[in-house]
Protein backbone atom coordinates (compact mmCIF):
# COMPACT_ATOMS: atom_id res chain seq x y z
CA UNK A 1 0.00 0.00 0.00
CA UNK A 2 1.12 3.65 -0.51
CA UNK A 3 1.81 4.51 3.14
CA UNK A 4 1.60 8.59 2.29
CA UNK A 5 -2.02 8.23 1.37
CA UNK A 6 -2.30 5.48 4.54
CA UNK A 7 -1.24 8.38 6.78
CA UNK A 8 -3.59 11.13 4.95
CA UNK A 9 -6.60 8.23 5.28
CA UNK A 10 -5.78 8.10 8.57
CA UNK A 11 -5.13 11.70 10.07
CA UNK A 12 -8.31 13.13 8.19
CA UNK A 13 -10.25 10.28 9.50
CA UNK A 14 -8.81 11.09 13.32
CA UNK A 15 -9.24 14.60 13.01
CA UNK A 16 -12.72 14.60 12.12
CA UNK A 17 -13.46 12.25 14.46
CA UNK A 18 -12.34 14.45 17.32
CA UNK A 19 -14.43 17.68 15.07
CA UNK A 20 -17.68 14.98 16.04
CA UNK A 21 -16.54 14.08 19.96
CA UNK A 22 -16.59 17.99 20.35
CA UNK A 23 -20.40 18.30 18.48
CA UNK A 24 -21.60 15.42 21.28
CA UNK A 25 -19.92 17.03 23.87
CA UNK A 26 -21.70 20.36 22.72
CA UNK A 27 -25.01 18.54 22.30
CA UNK A 28 -25.33 19.34 18.71
CA UNK A 29 -25.72 17.22 15.99
CA UNK A 30 -23.42 16.66 12.91
CA UNK A 31 -23.63 19.82 10.69
CA UNK A 32 -22.82 20.35 7.04
CA UNK A 33 -19.18 21.41 7.19
CA UNK A 34 -18.59 18.18 9.04
CA UNK A 35 -20.84 15.66 6.73
CA UNK A 36 -18.63 17.80 4.23
CA UNK A 37 -15.42 16.53 5.99
CA UNK A 38 -16.86 13.56 5.80
CA UNK A 39 -17.29 13.26 1.75
CA UNK A 40 -14.01 14.01 1.29
CA UNK A 41 -12.88 11.36 3.73
CA UNK A 42 -14.49 9.23 1.10
CA UNK A 43 -13.18 10.47 -1.57
CA UNK A 44 -9.70 9.82 -0.13
CA UNK A 45 -11.05 6.21 0.70
CA UNK A 46 -11.81 5.99 -3.27
CA UNK A 47 -8.71 7.10 -4.14
CA UNK A 48 -6.82 4.73 -2.14
CA UNK A 49 -9.66 1.96 -3.34
CA UNK A 50 -8.48 2.57 -6.36
CA UNK A 51 -4.65 2.55 -5.64
CA UNK A 52 -4.97 -0.97 -4.29
CA UNK A 53 -6.92 -2.23 -7.01
CA UNK A 54 -4.22 -1.05 -9.22
CA UNK A 55 -1.20 -2.01 -7.44
CA UNK A 56 -3.18 -5.72 -6.98
CA UNK A 57 -3.61 -5.92 -10.73
CA UNK A 58 0.01 -4.75 -11.28
CA UNK A 59 2.21 -5.61 -8.39
CA UNK A 60 1.65 -8.47 -5.98
CA UNK A 61 -1.01 -9.68 -4.05
CA UNK A 62 -1.51 -9.81 -0.66
CA UNK A 63 -1.62 -13.62 1.12
CA UNK A 64 -4.62 -13.55 2.36
CA UNK A 65 -6.42 -11.25 -0.08
CA UNK A 66 -9.78 -11.97 0.56
CA UNK A 67 -9.46 -10.68 4.22
CA UNK A 68 -7.64 -7.29 2.17
CA UNK A 69 -10.84 -7.28 -0.16
CA UNK A 70 -13.33 -7.41 2.64
CA UNK A 71 -11.12 -4.45 4.75
CA UNK A 72 -11.33 -2.14 1.37
CA UNK A 73 -14.76 -3.09 0.87
CA UNK A 74 -15.81 -1.93 4.68
CA UNK A 75 -13.43 1.16 4.56
CA UNK A 76 -15.82 2.20 1.78
CA UNK A 77 -18.96 1.65 3.66
CA UNK A 78 -18.82 2.18 6.51
CA UNK A 79 -19.02 6.02 6.47
CA UNK A 80 -22.25 6.23 3.50
CA UNK A 81 -23.98 4.39 6.29
CA UNK A 82 -22.92 6.36 9.12
CA UNK A 83 -23.62 9.66 7.16
CA UNK A 84 -27.12 8.51 6.15
CA UNK A 85 -27.47 7.61 9.64
CA UNK A 86 -26.47 10.83 11.17
CA UNK A 87 -28.05 12.65 8.33
CA UNK A 88 -31.35 10.89 9.04
CA UNK A 89 -31.30 11.41 13.04
CA UNK A 90 -30.31 15.31 13.44
CA UNK A 91 -29.56 14.83 16.79
CA UNK A 92 -26.73 14.39 19.65
CA UNK A 93 -26.19 10.94 18.82
CA UNK A 94 -25.60 11.88 15.41
CA UNK A 95 -22.21 13.25 16.09
CA UNK A 96 -21.37 9.98 18.23
CA UNK A 97 -22.07 7.81 15.12
CA UNK A 98 -20.18 10.13 12.72
CA UNK A 99 -17.12 10.30 15.27
CA UNK A 100 -17.34 6.43 15.34
CA UNK A 101 -17.84 5.51 11.72
CA UNK A 102 -14.43 7.94 11.52
CA UNK A 103 -12.69 5.87 14.20
CA UNK A 104 -13.06 2.91 12.56
CA UNK A 105 -11.29 3.97 9.45
CA UNK A 106 -7.95 4.46 10.52
CA UNK A 107 -8.34 0.38 12.25
CA UNK A 108 -9.09 -0.46 8.80
CA UNK A 109 -6.14 1.10 7.00
CA UNK A 110 -3.64 -0.51 9.47
CA UNK A 111 -5.65 -3.77 8.87
CA UNK A 112 -5.03 -3.25 5.42
CA UNK A 113 -1.08 -2.29 5.69
CA UNK A 114 -1.06 -5.48 8.13
CA UNK A 115 -2.55 -7.91 5.90
CA UNK A 116 -0.37 -6.38 2.64
CA UNK A 117 2.79 -6.26 4.20
CA UNK A 118 2.52 -9.83 6.00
Amino acid sequence: MVDGLATAVTVVALVLALWAGVELLRGKAPHRPLLIGVAGLEALLVVQVIVAVVKLATDRTPDELATFIGYLAASLVILPVGWFWAWSEKNRSASGVVGVACLVIPVLVLRMNQVWDA
